[in-house]
């Protein structure tokens, strides 16, 4: 009678292709993440005698010297911003809109974009000058 010899094999699994791919897909969820950047838009904004900083809270909509509308950073056209403005508002616990536009941007553009702003249901609207926005 033979015996038969036991081969004791290590029953372990190797991870070391697990931590690649994890290595692997961390690298490509970091190089195609798009990183929160602020409004570049080129802006000369009106100065005031009276004007007092901003609230951090309000919406921002801004328009720059070619009349382009941004409402917080998206472009929309001129009659999106009644009800981007709605929809912003609806979870907001302040009602202001703050208007930062370029001092070339004719009168009856920024009028047309407060009206909306007060149409979407906004309380307070201002239009900021260089100590409002930060400039």
């Amino acid at each position: 009678m033979r015996r038969r010899a036991r081969h004791h094999e290590d029953a372990s699994i190797d991870i070391s292709p697990l931590i690649d791919m994890v290595f692997i897909l961390l690298i490509f969820f970091m190089v195609s993440t798009t990183f929160v950047k602020d409004m570049k838009i080129d802006i000369e904004r009106p100065g005031a005698a009276s004007a007092t900083p901003a609230s951090t809270k309000s919406l921002r909509i801004n328009i720059d010297s070619s009349a382009n509308v941004f409402v917080n950073g998206n472009p929309v056209r001129p009659w999106m911003v009644q009800s981007r403005v709605r929809e912003f508002l609806e979870n907001a616990d302040q009602k202001s809109v703050l208007v930062v536009t370029d001092r070339r941007v004719p009168a009856d553009k920024l009028v047309e974009i407060v009206d909306q702003c007060r149409l979407g249901g906004a309380t307070e609207v201002g239009v900021a000058t260089e100590k409002e926005a930060g400039g």
